[in-house]
């Protein structure tokens, strides 16, 4: 399994690198064998009234995110590097996500946290550092620590054909 530090060091170098190229670094995840892991970054616009980034675009910003990595070899063989879009269940890991995302419906997963592990509900968005969820009728505040993973849960509309994702 990959050292936390390793991710967030990934995370650091790119989000630094991504200003530079006007794009916003959403999530990296290292997943498979420790010998050949899979580094999985999500990118997007930095600029948040842009559309979502295409395909080309995704593209063309691969190759400047594998140089940093190997720049800062954080494993000690080969990676396989997967870049993409975030997808309609965005990852959102940073106060300023919970913000941008606020009316959406999300699933949230965290240590027990008032007995349970798991929320569905509606991100009110971050106060006073604290996410807040509205589920099953109750209102839940959980500090960015405690949170293991939250995306965003896409609300398919089959009557038109296109998903209700609220991007602010």
């Amino acid at each position: 399994m990959v050292n936390e530090a390793v991710v967030a060091r990934i995370i650091e170098v790119l989000e630094q690198a991504g200003e530079q190229n006007n794009i916003d670094i959403v999530d990296v995840e290292v997943v498979g064998a420790t010998k050949n892991p899979t580094v999985r970054v999500r990118i997007d616009h930095l600029d948040i009234e842009a559309q979502s980034i295409s395909l080309d675009e995704v593209a063309a910003h691969t190759g400047w995110i594998g140089d940093l990595i190997d720049q800062i070899d954080p494993f000690p063989d080969a990676f396989t590097l997967e870049v993409s879009s975030p997808g309609l269940s965005r990852p959102l890991r940073r106060a300023k996500d919970f913000e941008r995302f606020a009316g959406n419906t999300v699933a949230l997963s965290t240590n027990a946290h008032e007995g349970r592990r798991r929320f569905t509900g509606e991100l009110v968005g971050m106060e006073h550092e604290k996410v807040v969820l509205l589920c099953d009728g109750e209102r839940y505040e959980f500090a960015l620590d405690e949170i293991n993973r939250c995306t965003i849960k896409p609300d398919f509309d089959f009557k038109s054909s296109s998903s209700k994702t609220k991007n602010k």
